[in-house]
């Protein structure tokens, strides 16, 4: 059982860290509070990373009562998300800022609010539609495997949520130190992890939904 735990546990927050990204937030999160002092950043980032927490854990929770509600079954989200990840994946390995994150408006829209960390920070750009899906798909799988697959689960966000704090608040630091450069490889690794986690969630979902296709 402690080496199930541990397997969830790794690939809940492979999926999580990988689509969240808090390491390709940093210049967004610097060009939206760049008029605030480092206590006022830390404060930002410190609401951003626990609104990411609160929203991504919301939806995790949630999302079987909606799909029940709608008549959507978690063979065709999974489907549904892994295309969505699977584009946001493509952007991130040419290091491209993706649409599906956030747009140019709502980063510019953003750095003329007084009060950034919700909106846009914390959602869309953190706890955007692809972290959702990729949690919402983690959570129907442990309803559908074992209930206690969804502790790792909810303990990834909270770890993600705890290190996207890190990295906002020191993200001039990040910045100096990973060089533009830096940042762009580790992006494209992370988007090549997250094209394989895309791929997985979409081969998941025809399985399901097509056995016949798999055996």
């Amino acid at each position: 059982m402690l080496r199930e735990v541990l397997s969830q546990s790794l690939l809940a927050f492979s999926a999580i860290f990988v689509v969240v990204d808090p390491f390709a937030a940093v210049p967004f999160f610097l060009a939206m509070t760049s008029g605030q002092s480092i206590e006022e950043r830390r404060e930002t980032a410190r609401r951003a990373a626990l609104g990411t927490f609160l929203i991504l854990a919301a939806f995790g929770i949630a999302g079987a009562l909606v799909f029940r509600l709608l008549g959507i079954t978690i063979p065709a989200f999974k489907i549904a998300g892994g295309i969505l990840l699977l584009l946001i994946a493509v952007d991130m390995i040419r290091t491209k800022p993706s649409a599906a994150r956030i747009t140019e408006g709502e980063v510019e829209a953003g750095a003329a609010k007084e009060d950034v960390a919700i909106v846009p920070l914390a959602m869309p750009l953190l706890a955007g539609p692809g972290s959702i899906a990729t949690v919402i798909v983690l959570m129907g799988r442990a309803r559908q495997d074992r209930w206690w697959y969804a502790i790792p689960v909810v303990g990834a966000v909270l770890v993600t949520g705890v290190i996207t704090y890190l990295v906002l608040a020191s993200g001039t630091r990040v910045e100096r130190v990973m060089g533009r450069t830096g940042m762009n490889i580790l992006e494209r690794v992370a988007g090549m992890l997250l094209a394989a986690i895309a791929l997985q969630f979409m081969i998941d979902g025809a399985g399901e939904a097509f056995p016949s296709l798999l055996r």
